[in-house]
């Protein structure tokens, strides 16, 4: 049976519906509406085997930190850089974290207890996210924590969440490959974003693309996303010739000599660019295009991590018309979605603005305190079980975590810049997006590997 529970924006409501038959955390309400099409969202789809039961004689709050009183605080982790090149990006999911808890508390907090946000700030040093994860779990004790942007940085963390079976809340578009027993991914897999966007490109919508500039920033993200659109463009009869592939460092400033070649590159009309530049140097990227006398029109740009508010940083009127690919916009012109752009502006500036990660990084905390309540527990194990399957009437619409991987059912939005640094929705998917933890262009067998991490034995 599902059960609703009330996602408090800032002066209103927003619906959550969880499969569970616990007391909900807000006051539950009638049934709510569908923005995408749920068929066969029951049934346990995905690419790995579930990772069933707990061990017999284990109970429900077992585990040390775990209690389900209502004594004192419920602590969470949020582990977002707040300076360095990814602040620009990054600093805004602190907010939507801190606005989520604030509604949840205001509705009676998690078990009856209020939730405490631990803040740390990794400041874009990878090797430092590693250690403010370890002290948020060993030394701070939080049940769990939201986080991280760049892959590198999940990546630094991920074998301390394993290592101490505790639990990390991901809300960035990624690369994929990876299943991690302790990070549930609230964002787009590859088949979510980068497949959507590549085949807009060669459509005729998207300008009849034959020939991709694939430039990104030099690290995990960008290179296996690259790896996984060479991989489908050639399926596609690309050849190798057609495509160029160029990385550039974080903070990287001086794009004169890139854009020159993109130019030349561009020359025949046919061309794109498919851009993982990822931080603050987008906005050198994007004004070195716009110098050279680059538009839209000669050779568009189709961006997998420029949102609302990375252009709030920029220049915007030469960049109308190049686009991204996102499963959310603040542009979604509906009364949830209003509500929550209201409440995040009442909270931080009428100047602020929302986007994708934003609405993840706030979702999530809804999602875990859904399961929270499902489980009537705080331990992990318990929390993990529960968040499978949750059903869910986000901001920008329907969600699903996935019944048996740890990934999101989307929808996938192609957005079109405008004049006010907002997006225009130019092509959406026919409902939810199922995700691929693995990508199925770089293993056709599909033989994915196991995933990791998960309950100590």
């Amino acid at each position: 049976m599902k059960v609703r529970f009330k996602l408090m924006a800032l002066m209103c409501a927003l619906f959550l519906v969880v499969g569970c038959e616990k007391a909900p955390v807000g006051p539950a309400d009638g049934a709510g509406g569908d923005s995408g099409d749920t068929t066969g969202m029951e049934e346990n789809t995905g690419d790995v085997e579930d990772p069933g039961p707990e061990e017999p004689g284990e109970e429900p709050g077992e585990e040390e930190g775990a209690s389900t009183s209502t004594d004192g605080t419920i602590k969470i982790g949020v582990l977002h850089s707040l300076s360095g090149t990814m602040a620009i990006s990054e600093a805004s999911l602190k907010d939507a974290v801190e606005l989520a808890v604030e509604e949840i508390n205001a509705a009676g907090g998690v078990l009856g207890r209020q939730v405490e946000t631990v803040v740390v700030d990794p400041a874009s040093d990878w090797d430092l996210f590693a250690e403010k994860a370890k002290d948020l779990i060993q030394t701070e004790e939080v049940v769990v924590t939201f986080g991280c942007w760049t892959s590198v940085s999940r990546k630094s963390v991920l074998p301390v969440f394993e290592e101490n079976n505790a639990l990390l809340f991901y809300p960035v578009q990624y690369e994929g490959e990876e299943q991690s027993l302790n990070v549930f991914y609230t964002a787009a897999t590859p088949n979510q974003q980068l497949i959507p966007a590549a085949e807009y490109m060669r459509g005729e919508d998207g300008g009849s693309c034959k020939k991709f500039y694939l430039l990104g920033t030099d690290y995990v993200f960008p290179r296996t996303a690259n790896k996984v659109l060479k991989a489908y463009l050639k399926s596609e009869g690309v050849p190798d010739e057609n495509i160029i592939e160029e990385y550039t460092p974080f903070h990287h400033q001086d794009y004169q000599t890139i854009v020159g070649k993109i130019k030349e590159f561009a020359a025949s009309g046919d061309a794109c660019v498919l851009s993982t530049i990822n931080g603050d140097s987008n906005v050198p990227f994007y004004k070195e295009f716009a110098n050279q006398g680059l538009t839209s029109t000669d050779c568009p740009i189709m961006a997998f991590s420029v949102a609302e508010d990375e252009l709030r940083a920029m220049d915007v009127p030469p960049l109308v018309g190049h686009l991204a690919a996102w499963n959310y916009y603040q542009s979604i012109d509906t009364p949830e979605n209003n509500k929550f752009v209201e409440a995040f502006k009442a909270k931080f500036g009428e100047d602020r603005v929302t986007d994708d990660p934003i609405e993840a990084a706030y979702f999530g905390v809804y999602v875990w305190a859904a399961a929270v309540e499902k489980a009537q527990s705080l331990a992990v194990d318990d929390v993990r079980e529960a968040v499978y399957g949750l059903e869910f009437d986000a901001p920008g619409g329907k969600k699903q975590m996935h019944a048996s991987n740890q990934h999101t059912l989307k929808a996938v939005y192609i957005g079109e810049i405008r004049e006010d640094g907002q997006f225009d929705i130019v092509n959406s998917s026919e409902g939810l997006v199922s995700p691929d933890s693995y990508s199925a262009y770089l293993w056709p067998d599909g033989d994915f590997p196991a995933p990791t991490g998960g309950p100590k034995k």
